[in-house]
């Protein structure tokens, strides 16, 4: 079985997206796991606009990079500048993808704004892992 990590700056958004539709996509193919730098906790925000496509990513935690340094992952996926650049290294074999997302937790305006900033995010990262599991899964 295959090991993807998704690391992220804080594992509040994008990463937690791409968690959860990483684990659909792969189903019984990949053990998921998703990290930041640093943990700010699952934004409540993802947690809905996941639950509005069917996926329940409320019971994810936010988890420090630090806490993986042990598994040997296939696959690494950034999903922020930030995150790329400060990814301490770590001894693995993985095969290493970067994707800048939005980040969603910096939108601002009308709460419909920012919910429409969220969605708008979560279109993306689902197209982005639905390829990734095609073309590497």
């Amino acid at each position: 079985m295959k090991k993807i990590l998704v690391l992220c700056t804080g594992n509040s958004c994008r990463s937690q997206i791409a968690e959860g539709y990483l684990e659909k996509f792969t189903g019984d193919k990949a053990i998921v796991y998703s990290a930041g730098v640093e943990t700010h906790g699952v934004n409540p925000r993802a947690i809905a606009i996941m639950e509005e496509d069917g996926i329940d990513i409320s019971k994810h935690t936010s988890n420090n990079i630090e806490e993986y340094k042990n598994i040997d992952f296939d696959y690494v996926i950034t999903v922020c500048d930030n995150a790329k650049e400060r990814c301490p290294y770590f001894p693995t074999k993985a095969k290493k993808f970067h994707y800048n997302f939005p980040d969603p937790g910096k939108a601002t305006g009308s709460e419909q704004q920012i919910m429409q900033e969220f969605r708008a995010v979560r279109e993306i990262i689902k197209g982005y892992c639905f390829d990734f599991v095609a073309s590497n899964l």
